[in-house]
């Protein structure tokens, strides 16, 4: 059963883009990750599938039903949604807020409530205003989780948690997914959806670029490096499989690596190198070196 299904889905803000003629079709079960960066078009999306937007052109459908006044009240209360940016009523405390959803989605939801809080570490007797930024994510995941939804939407949904909490959500949310809930997962951070996701779609400019299986995003993955070396002399000569766009300033190279890194190192290790950094590219140079190894 198709969960999350569009056929030419555009959304346009007068003149100005938000996303331009999507097509996903996600399967009950999957997590799916959703990529781009700031302002590719992956709130937009997620805000249409709710039904908060009413899309330009083009069809969606949760649950298998369009989303229609017939169907929309019913497909929110089996859907959990995180956004990115979390607002409630300053003076609820964060027991009222949750009861207050708990009555929306006519549902028992004390005992899941409870494991969630105690979990994330949460004081319930707080009032909304009181709590910091990473609290109130804290508050906001468990108001997404507490109904036990069959689609989890989350929308750059680990902002403000810490390391250890981070941990904590994967974990549920895999635990989650072992039940049977589909994930819909957003971010502009590549390595939380490799970490997490059976299929990954990458978005830009409002466009679908690809949908890959994560095990080929994976493979092929760049790590951007810098190498100082001695001389300029023997950076010119360091050459390997799976390097591309080196660039060099002086005595320093920097390029995009695809490959083993142990035979990275080897190769180092033959040069005398006086510094060496590696780390993560961002998403732009992502898109560039993947795309450019796929065509």
């Amino acid at each position: 059963m198709k969960i999350i299904e569009t056929e030419n889905l555009s959304k346009y803000y007068g003149k100005n883009r938000g996303i331009d003629g999507l097509n996903l079709s996600i399967e009950k079960g999957e997590i799916f990750g959703f990529i781009g960066p700031n302002g590719a078009g992956k709130s937009t999306t997620i805000r249409t599938l709710l039904g908060f937007l009413k899309p330009t052109s083009g069809k969606c459908r949760l649950f298998g039903n369009d989303l229609d006044e017939l169907h929309l009240v019913e497909m929110k209360k089996k859907t959990g949604y995180l956004p990115s940016e979390v607002e409630f009523y300053e003076n609820m405390t964060v027991k009222s807020m949750l009861g207050y959803f708990s009555k929306y989605y006519g549902k028992d939801c004390k005992k899941r409530v409870e494991e969630l809080v105690n979990l994330f570490e949460l004081d319930l007797n707080k009032n909304i205003r009181e709590l910091s930024y990473g609290n109130r994510k804290k508050a906001a995941i468990v108001q997404c989780l507490m109904h036990g939804p069959e689609l989890l939407i989350l929308d750059e949904p680990t902002g403000g948690l810490d390391p250890l909490m981070q941990n904590v959500f994967f974990d549920i949310l895999k635990n989650e997914n072992k039940n049977g809930t589909t994930i819909f997962f957003s971010s502009h951070i590549l390595s939380e959806v490799q970490k997490l996701c059976d299929r990954v779609g990458i978005i830009k400019d409002g466009k679908i670029l690809e949908i890959e299986e994560i095990e080929k995003v994976r493979k092929n993955n760049y790590k951007k490096i810098r190498l100082e070396f001695r001389n300029s002399k023997q950076g010119s000569e360091f050459m390997i499989e799976g390097v591309s766009d080196m660039k060099k300033d002086g005595n320093t190279f920097s390029f995009f690596y695809n490959g083993d890194l142990n035979e990275l190192i080897k190769k180092i290790g033959e040069n005398p190198v006086e510094n060496f950094w590696m780390e993560e590219p961002d998403l732009e140079e992502i898109f560039m070196n993947y795309y450019r190894k796929e065509n």
